[in-house]
């Protein structure tokens, strides 16, 4: 495609849109690693639970500062072979892959908390022009399978990647030893696994998929240009009322979902295998694994159910579904406080994935047909600001609440993630219209 395009977009095939999405399956695995392992490699390095959310900070900072700018330049871009968003896919990938490697060797945490800073941000140059992408490409009636593809392979990602440590020690005889004293040998070569699957599926989209010309490529926009900063603002002050109410309903969703990245995995290693970092790490790295399996199953769920979304959408509407996998998903963080039995984790966690399902698809789908074309990158990227915002709110306050009021009960933390997601799906029924483009 050389010239720009203002017709009907074409209806894309199964194996179109697969190509389309793939490249997400590399970009989850690589944050899954990251999500899943990150609180660990903290603690392995001396951190204690008050001090994690705060050292999560670098997530939520670089999204927010990284993701509307992408999407301010990718709405502008294009190159004549890579097309409007495939650059950043391609800069983003060869960063983050690096930067996987780099992670799990550092040293201190403090050298650890600056590797997330760089790696957060180069993850945010490939996500964030993703899901413009398949706006971009798909028309009204196949953007909802569009988003639940990717929903699909984040899900398929996340259960491999929070499963291979384990795997890489069941079946390959991988040490659980520290190297150098620091972090287990498992969880450093998942990094390194993680950082070639990540550049090779994100190459396999660059590679395999095409991209519609923006409508102005020959012509200069109409009307005042606006410099980066006052076109964010300008998009902000104008955003539509629908993407108000997402809005809202993610503020509250998100944090939930940062609380169980911050201490489900080291909750239930301290707390139900009795095990400590420093003192008894064998037990911890046993609980870690149990956790990140229980995680994983989470993640297959989430692939499995993204395949019924449109079922339910057809019975329930977009905002009852949402409302119902929200529900769910905060039972399941809830009853994490109250297992007793290892194993019946995998049902809470189960809860949590048909709630992952949806918040990764629903809300897209939702918003799509309320953004104007020109600037579906730069809408999408301020639509993520509510998702980072309550996660900068939670890094820099929840660790008081965590030394003082829940005197470092990493579970209990859990269980307020949950009552947060069924906040979020009462308020979602509440102000959440059923309406068309």
């Amino acid at each position: 495609m050389s010239t720009a395009y203002t017709g009907e977009k074409a209806k894309l095939s199964f194996w179109q849109i697969f190509n389309m999405c793939f490249g997400f399956f590399g970009i989850q695995f690589g944050w899954s690693l990251q999500m899943g392992n990150m609180s660990a490699i903290y603690e392995f390095l001396g951190a204690s639970p008050e001090q994690i959310p705060g050292l999560w900070l670098a997530a939520p900072m670089t999204g927010l500062i990284i993701q509307p700018i992408i999407g301010y330049f990718s709405d502008r871009t294009w190159h004549p072979k890579l097309g409007r968003r495939r650059p950043f896919f391609l800069i983003g990938a060869i960063l983050s892959s690096a930067l996987l490697f780099v992670m799990p060797n550092s040293s201190t945490v403090w050298m650890a908390a600056g590797v997330l800073w760089i790696l957060d941000s180069s993850i945010n140059v490939t996500m964030e022009p993703f899901r413009a992408f398949v706006a971009d490409n798909l028309d009204e009636k196949q953007r909802s399978f569009g988003f639940s593809m990717q929903s699909m392979f984040i899900g398929l990602a996340s259960f491999i990647a929070g499963y291979l440590p384990q795997l890489l020690v069941k079946w390959f005889g991988i040490s659980r030893d520290k190297v150098n004293g620091t972090i287990p040998q498992n969880i450093l070569l998942s990094f390194y696994i993680g950082a070639a699957v990540f550049f090779v599926a994100v190459m396999y989209t660059i590679l395999r998929s095409k991209e519609y010309p923006p409508s102005n490529l020959n012509a200069k926009q109409e009307g005042p240009q606006l410099s980066i900063v006052a076109e964010i603002f300008d998009s902000i002050k104008n955003m539509p009322v629908q993407m108000k109410r997402l809005a809202l309903v993610n503020f509250i969703t998100w944090p939930g979902l940062f609380l169980m990245w911050f201490y489900y995995s080291t909750g239930v290693a301290s707390q139900l295998f009795h095990g400590d970092p420093i003192t008894n790490s064998n037990a911890f790295t046993i609980g870690l694994e149990h956790a990140n399996t229980t995680s994983a199953i989470l993640n297959l769920v989430t692939f499995g159910f993204s395949f019924t979304l449109s079922f339910w959408v057809g019975l329930l509407g977009k905002k009852y579904t949402h409302a119902m996998c929200l529900l769910l998903g905060g039972v399941g963080l809830i009853s994490v406080y109250y297992v007793q039995n290892v194993n019946f984790l995998y049902l809470s966690m189960g809860l949590v994935g048909i709630a992952w399902a949806s918040i990764l698809s629903m809300p897209y789908s939702m918003l799509a047909g309320f953004i104007p074309e020109h600037k579906m990158g730069i809408y999408m990227g301020i639509f993520n600001f509510f998702i980072v915002l309550p996660e900068i709110i939670a890094s820099l306050f929840f660790g008081k609440i965590m030394s003082i009021f829940l005197h470092n009960d990493r579970l209990m933390a859990v269980q307020i993630g949950g009552c947060l997601l069924i906040l979020a799906s009462i308020i979602c029924v509440i102000i959440i219209k059923e309406e068309k483009a």
